[in-house]
């Protein structure tokens, strides 16, 4: 008989199993690397894909443009291409282009540093931040070629009006993204910059923005869209000072004179500065900060 308060049958315990050692291989061995197949290599290159897929842009347009059969509404690319290389050759485009980017360097790097004079204000004190949610609901909405007739009073028919006008597209989606930024900066962050003693300027400098970089680097590139195509719509309607004008002032003029390959060749041209812009400054800046640090992929 089995004891009281024992099993009739005790369980069987696994099996143990032998033991056994496993010749490894040397370390100096090197593992074969298969390479990728050179498609895979090629289409690696962001600049290659995004240059084919302009390439099957400008396909289309001269197609398009061919099946339209009308110079004066549609020119072909071809057409376009000749008379942008025309406008450089000659120099216009050049003398256009830079009028343009020197007015939009001013109001940018304006609106940068109200931004963050806003933004430093907003994250120090409770003023600054009711002072910033107001002016970002009265302002932000308010499309800044709409202040050019006010621009005109104030300022009178010069740079002072453009310089305005862009100050006012780029200080308030700016200022935005970056309290935005600020806002989303961890408190373990916020923490060790208190007890570093880091406070005003220094704490915005220090802790704040290198934390917030992702975000103020999205609102420098809204900020520089916006005001590139403020500066070209407000050239459209005035921008000719002192007998000289931008690339908005180009575009006007020829679509006067009914040069439609010169109007298209300006839009090109604009689009090409956006992308170089795009792809050269803003790209690098992201490799060498946040992409860097691994604050974005």
């Amino acid at each position: 008989m089995s004891a009281p308060g024992t099993s009739a049958c005790a369980p069987e315990l696994p099996p143990i199993r032998p033991e056994y050692e496993r010749d490894l291989a040397p370390l100096d061995r090197a593992v074969p690397e298969r390479p990728l197949p050179w498609r895979t290599r090629v289409l690696q290159q962001a600049w290659l894909r995004k240059g084919l897929i302009l390439l099957v842009l400008a396909a289309l347009w001269e197609l398009l443009a061919r099946w339209q059969d009308n110079e004066l509404l549609l020119p072909t690319f071809t057409a376009t291409a000749r008379a942008l290389g025309e406008g450089v050759w000659s120099g216009e485009l050049i003398q256009k282009a830079r009028l343009s980017l020197t007015l939009l360097l001013q109001g940018y790097l304006a609106g940068i540093g109200l931004a963050f004079i806003l933004t430093a204000l907003a994250v120090s004190t409770q003023f600054g931040r009711d002072l910033l949610s107001t002016l970002t609901a009265m302002f932000n909405p308010l499309p800044a070629i709409a202040l050019l007739p006010l621009a005109l009073l104030w300022f009178g028919l010069g740079r002072g009006s453009l310089v305005f006008v862009l100050t006012h597209s780029v200080l308030w989606p700016l200022a935005l993204a970056t309290y935005a930024g600020f806002q989303a900066v961890p408190d373990t962050l916020r923490m060790a910059g208190r007890n570093y003693g880091l406070t005003g300027l220094r704490y915005v400098a220090q802790i704040l923005v290198p934390a917030a970089l992702p975000a103020i680097l999205s609102g420098l590139k809204i900020g520089w869209a916006f005001a590139w195509r403020t500066l070209i719509a407000a050239e459209l309607v005035f921008g000719a000072s002192s007998g000289q004008g931008g690339l908005g002032w180009f575009i006007f003029q020829n679509r006067n004179e009914l040069y439609t390959d010169r109007v298209f060749a300006g839009l090109v041209l604009v689009i090409l500065i956006g992308l170089a812009v795009e792809g050269l400054v803003f790209a690098s800046l992201e490799r060498v900060t946040v992409k860097r640090w691994g604050q974005q992929r």
